[in-house]
C-alpha cells in the first residue's frame, strides 16, 4: 500500500531532496512551503510537475498549519508519514540574542514541530499508524560555538521526540530522529543573526569571530570533497524501506567523518534510556505496537 508523506520546508535543502527522492521511490509526497504562488512559485511548479502535492504552510502559523494539513488530506488522504524539516539556523554570540531573537528561532525550529505535529496526531492515532521523522542536527547533541540559539533548539527537538517516542509507541505511531552534520545547502544563507550589536561589540577584538568560523565553515562545503546533501534524503528513505522495529531511533547521516563519533553518544544515551525506564518498569513503551 502506497504511504503518504508530508515534507515541511520542501522548497529548498534537505526537504526538497527528500521530496524528490520519496516521489521517485513510489511514495505519495506533499511538499509544503511558504508562499508557493509567490516567492516559491518556480520550485512549487517544478515539483507539482513531477507528481508532489504543494501545501501552503507557515510553521509559525496555527490557522496556516491547520488549514494546510486539512487541505493536503482532503488532496491525497491521511498522512502516514510526517517529515518535520523546515527550519532557520543561527549565528552570532549567544549572549547577543535578544529574548525576541530566541522567541523567532524557537518558533520556527521547535514551535513549529510541535504545530505540525499536533496537527497530524489525530488522524495518526485514529488510524493507530504513523511515523513522525525529525530532521534534528548532529548539534542536537553537542554544541558549537556561535550557533547557540539553534544548539538549543535542536536539543529540544531531540528531547520532544523522546518524548514522543515513549507517548506513542503504545498508539502505534513511532517518533524518529536524522541528524545531519554540515553540508552544503542554502543553510548558510538564510542565518537568524543575533540583534544585540552592542554585546557583540563588546567581546572586543573577537567580535567578528563567529562571521569568521562561518566563512571558514562555508569554505569547507563548497570543495569538491564536501559530502552531497543527497546522503541526507536518501538515509531517510533507508529508514522508511527499513522494517519498523527494526529502525534506530537516531540515524547519524555526517560525510566529514564524525559519524562514529555521534553514534558513541547516542548509543549511550540510548543505553541509558533503555536501563532507567527498565528501573522505572517501563521498558515496554519503547515496544511499537501493532494493530
Amino acid at each position: 500500500m502506497t504511504q503518504t508523506a508530508l515534507i515541511t520546508g520542501s522548497n529548498s535543502g534537505f526537504g526538497y531532496l527528500i521530496a524528490n527522492t520519496l516521489a521517485n521511490n513510489g511514495y505519495k509526497v506533499i511538499g509544503t512551503m511558504r508562499d508557493p504562488s509567490g516567492r516559491n512559485a518556480s520550485v512549487a511548479s517544478e515539483l507539482i510537475a513531477k507528481g508532489i502535492v504543494v501545501v501552503d504552510i507557515d510553521v509559525t502559523d496555527d490557522e496556516s498549519v491547520a488549514k494546510g494539513i486539512a487541505q493536503a488530506t482532503k488532496e491525497v488522504g491521511p498522512i502516514d508519514i510526517l517529515i518535520n524539516n523546515a527550519g532557520v539556523g543561527t549565528l552570532g554570540w549567544q549572549e547577543s540574542f535578544t529574548i525576541e531573537d530566541f522567541k523567532k528561532v524557537f518558533d520556527i525550529n521547535v514551535f513549529g514541530v510541535q504545530r505540525l505535529i499536533r496537527a497530524v496526531l489525530p488522524q495518526m492515532k485514529q488510524r493507530s499508524s504513523g511515523t513522525l521523522i525529525q530532521i534534528s542536527s548532529i548539534l542536537g547533541k553537542f554544541v558549537l560555538p556561535f550557533l547557540g540559539s539553534y544548539n538549543a533548539t535542536k536539543h529540544a527537538v531531540e528531547g520532544m521526540a523522546e518524548n514522543y517516542r515513549v507517548e506513542l509507541a503504545q498508539f502505534g505511531i513511532q517518533s524518529l530522529i536524522v541528524q545531519p552534520g554540515g553540508f552544503g545547502t542554502d543553510f548558510g544563507s538564510n542565518l537568524l543573526r543575533a540583534s544585540d550589536k552592542e554585546v557583540a561589540a563588546s567581546y572586543g577584538e573577537y567580535a567578528d569571530a563567529p562571521e569568521q568560523l562561518w566563512a571558514g565553515t562555508e569554505k569547507g562545503h563548497e570543495s569538491e570533497n564536501a559530502p552531497s546533501p543527497q546522503l541526507v534524503a536518501d538515509a531517510v528513505l533507508n529508514l522508511l524501506k527499513t522494517e519498523p522495529s527494526s529502525r534506530p531511533f537516531r540515524t547519524t547521516v555526517d560525510g566529514t567523518g564524525l559519524n562514529p563519533t555521534i553514534e558513541k553518544i547516542n548509543q549511550v544515551t540510548e543505553e541509558a534510556m533503555q536501563e532507567i525506564y527498565s528501573a522505572y518498569e517501563m521498558g515496554n513503551l519503547f515496544q511499537l505496537k501493532k494493530y
